[in-house]
Order: C-alpha cells, then sequence, then structure tokens
C-alpha cells in the first residue's frame, strides 16, 4: 500500500514538473506525461491532430455557464467572456469540433502571414535603424529593432484599438507619452498605419523610436508596408 501511494505521488509531482519545464521554457507545448508526447498548440499540424479531449482537459475550465440554442441554431456568449477574451461585435470566430465538443477560437486574418511579416520588419528596421512592429487585431505579432522586446506576443492597446477601428493614420513626430500596449506607457515618437483589407482593418503597422527622429521617409515605409500585407492577405 505505501509503495502504491508512494509511485502514485512520484509520479505526480513528475507530471507537474514536466508541465512548468515544457511551459516556461517553450511556452506553448503540450505534454502528455502518461504517452511521453509533446504537442505545439499553436502550429497548424499540431493543432489540427491533437485530441480535442485532451486540451480540455489540459487547458479549458468549466465557467458554469449554460445557454440555450434557440429556433435559428444560434448561441449568445456572455458579456464577461466577451469582455474577457476581448471577442468583440462583428468578430470571426473559427468553430472546431471532436465529437461532443464544440470549441470556438478567434480568427485572425493575419496568422498565415508571420513569417512574412516577420521578414519584412527585419528588413525595413535594416533601412531605417528603427524599431519596426506588426499587429493583428489583438497582440503584437512580429516585431524588429531595439525595442520589440517590449512588445512581442503582448495584447495592443485601448489605444491603439481605436486607431485601427476608426482606421487612422497617425504620425507623431516629438517624444511622449503613449500607451501602445496594455497597461504600460512609454515616451516615443511614432507612426501608426491600419492593414486594410477588402475594406477592413485586420492590423496595424508601426514604428517607433525613442528620439525625435521619426522622418517623412519612414512615412512613406511604412504605408508601403501597410498596402503590401493589405493585398498580400487578399491573394
Amino acid at each position: 500500500m505505501r509503495v502504491s501511494l508512494f509511485l502514485y505521488l512520484n509520479s505526480l509531482f513528475y507530471g507537474a514538473v514536466m508541465e512548468i519545464f515544457t511551459k516556461g521554457i517553450y511556452g506553448n507545448i503540450y505534454y502528455n506525461i502518461n504517452e511521453r508526447q509533446s504537442f505545439c498548440i499553436k502550429c497548424d499540424y499540431c493543432r489540427e491532430n491533437i485530441s480535442m479531449k485532451k486540451v480540455r482537459n489540459n487547458f479549458m475550465k468549466s465557467t458554469g455557464v449554460v445557454r440555450r440554442v434557440d429556433d435559428l441554431g444560434r448561441i449568445v456568449i456572455p458579456k464577461e467572456i466577451r469582455r474577457t477574451l476581448r471577442i468583440r461585435d462583428g468578430e470571426s470566430l473559427e468553430i472546431f469540433v471532436d465529437r461532443e465538443m464544440i470549441a470556438l477560437k478567434k480568427f485572425s486574418k493575419m496568422s498565415d502571414m508571420n513569417e512574412v511579416a516577420q521578414e519584412l520588419v527585419e528588413i525595413i528596421n535594416a533601412t531605417i535603424n528603427k524599431t519596426v512592429l506588426i499587429t493583428d487585431r489583438d497582440k503584437f505579432i512580429a516585431g524588429a529593432g531595439g525595442l520589440k522586446k517590449k512588445y512581442i506576443d503582448t495584447n495592443i492597446s485601448r489605444y491603439l484599438e481605436g486607431v485601427m477601428k476608426e482606421r487612422k493614420n497617425i504620425f507623431e513626430t516629438s517624444v511622449h507619452s503613449v500607451e501602445l500596449h496594455e497597461n504600460e506607457k512609454d515616451n516615443l515618437s511614432y507612426l501608426i498605419q491600419p492593414i486594410i483589407m477588402n475594406g477592413d482593418a485586420i492590423g496595424l503597422v508601426l514604428i517607433i523610436s525613442d528620439k525625435n527622429d521619426i522622418t517623412q521617409l519612414d512615412e512613406k515605409l511604412i504605408n508601403v508596408m501597410a498596402q503590401f500585407l493589405g493585398k498580400h492577405i487578399e491573394e
């Protein structure tokens, strides 16, 4: 009995350590301690092949909310969940089905552009020696330059959400305090231009600097970047 209990506790401890290790280092790795398998929950191949049941058991949690399906097959996502996950009115959701489960995931039209976006910002950064960033509708997805580490994979601010919604082009040549990512302000000069696809703003391109050195060349380059990304996604 004591031996069995010891082995059981040992397996739990080992599983917890492996979960911390894989999550801490790899960030998006799901590790199945029983099957000795790991899956990247971000890449398309693994996302399509990993069992939704395993994802549910390890990542999903019940909200305790129950909703009826109406006569047209519609359900309402509670306001609190929409606010927490930043699901806006009219936003697209991707539907996944696995046996008895239905899972919804926010759909980003920029999701297939990460590699292209990263190559583009690196080229522009090498040309102008300023930090260049690209966002989708929720977070920063690509960056190059000295300030990029503060922004990559962080949520965009309400200010940037407003810029995207109103489709503004922002040209600020003098350094001042601005909140570009959620709940944190920085002293920057910056350019911001929305990425437009089929009339919808699907992301932003930013050029930022901690000096007063934004130029008209930067404005022309950011315009070219935004147009290129918008047309590339349309194709």
